[in-house]
């Protein structure tokens, strides 16, 4: 069984994921709006989906985003359901360096990008989930590895800043899974992609 690849981002109306949970959380080029989420903290209560959870079997990260998260969840309680997940679950991470990662369960992945992670996806049965790691996301969907996305877009235009999407080879078709709305606005959206055109 070859495992779903998912990524799950939060952006702005405008596709902006830059700097999502504090002021100093990522001001490359010259960003002066983060923590731009805290406001819309209510997705995860509102929205958050206990079968999505229970359904992965593994995450992956960029560099990057794996060391903000390894700073903050191995602490948190495991009353916490992300917590619990996040915690007890293996973690791939794409890396250019030979790194020192220390959250329990966490592995680099070795040699090509695009064959590792066909290597992971292979190796998973349930969905192998990616957390913001733009980066990544962009060079994954360019070469027609992610399966699905779970969009949170938050009804705020910030008008600069890292956007998810760039450049892809062809024109991709999504299908329309899920839409829900949380109470400020935010809405979540699931696609799944269709075939490379």
């Amino acid at each position: 069984m070859v495992s779903r690849l998912v990524a799950v981002e939060f952006v702005s109306a405008d596709g902006v994921m830059q700097g999502l949970g504090s002021p100093d959380e990522d001001r490359e080029g010259g960003f002066a709006h983060g923590g731009w989420g805290q406001r819309y903290g209510d997705v995860l209560h509102e929205v958050l989906d206990p079968d999505g959870l229970a359904s992965t079997s593994a995450y992956l990260f960029g560099r990057k985003t794996y060391d903000k998260l390894a700073a903050f969840w191995p602490s948190q309680p495991a009353a916490n359901p992300m917590a619990a997940s996040l915690n007890a679950t293996p973690k791939y991470v794409a890396t250019r360096t030979r790194p020192d990662l220390t959250w329990s369960g966490s592995a680099p992945l070795e040699g090509d990008l695009v064959d590792a992670v066909q290597g992971v996806k292979t190796r998973t049965d349930g969905d192998t989930v990616i957390l913001g790691s733009g980066d990544l996301v962009r060079q994954l969907l360019a070469a027609g590895l992610i399966d699905e996305l779970r969009l949170f877009v938050h009804p705020l235009l910030l008008g600069e800043g890292k956007r998810l999407f760039g450049a892809l080879p062809a024109p991709r078709e999504l299908g329309l899974r899920n839409v829900a709305a949380t109470s400020k606005g935010t809405l979540a959206i699931t696609y799944t992609l269709g075939p490379q055109a």
